[in-house]
């Protein structure tokens, strides 16, 4: 006897930080109101690991339909798009947009106007950063922005008595509290300061 598969309808959302709880529950009302029978939710920047829509890649099959409400909580680029896109399509699953009048994959109207979201969602994004950038600067010019403090020393030095013990970045970051980004600089300090 052929097993059967009923198609699923996942959601995925994400917000950047802790702080944007109204957005983030607006997005799971709207997954849940479209049917998402599972959600995988995050609270991380765009940039960095998101071990949920990675979840929910490994997750979906042939059939399946991954819901988002905006485009931008799914991917940071258009490259970023086109990678979702091609290891969606390569499973046979369909990428539905709550607020982008109904995107279907399945078509290829609906794909070209994915495309053209995803870099108006990246010039979007540069923008962004890029006044984000400007504050900075116009705040460091008057003294009201510090940056982050630096790494203490002890710290340094935990870090790499960490990896030199042999573990791996991943543990090393999760034990302080850091970034995996982070705990590279830190060994790449100590390689500069070998040489």
């Amino acid at each position: 006897m052929a097993w059967e598969f009923k198609m699923a309808v996942i959601g995925y959302a994400r917000v950047s930080t802790t702080d944007q709880d109204a957005g983030y529950q607006a997005q799971l009302r709207d997954l849940t109101a479209y049917g998402c029978e599972d959600i995988y939710q995050e609270k991380v920047s765009a940039v960095g690991d998101r071990p949920q829509l990675k979840a929910a890649l490994r997750f979906v099959r042939k059939g399946d339909v991954l819901v988002v409400t905006k485009l931008d909580r799914l991917v940071r680029s258009t490259v970023h798009l086109m990678n979702i896109l091609d290891e969606l399509k390569e499973k046979g699953v369909e990428l539905k947009v709550l607020d982008s009048s109904g995107i279907d994959t399945a078509t290829p109207n609906g794909r070209a106007f994915i495309s053209i979201l995803g870099v108006i969602a990246e010039l979007e994004r540069n923008i962004m950063l890029e006044r984000q950038r400007e504050g900075i600067a116009a705040a460091k010019a008057v003294g009201k922005y510090k940056g982050k403090p630096p790494l203490a020393d002890s710290i340094k030095a935990q870090i790499r008595a960490d990896i030199g013990a042999g573990m791996t970045k991943k543990a090393t970051a999760e034990k302080h509290g850091l970034s995996e980004r982070v705990i590279y600089k830190v060994m790449a300090e100590q390689n500069e300061g070998a040489n």
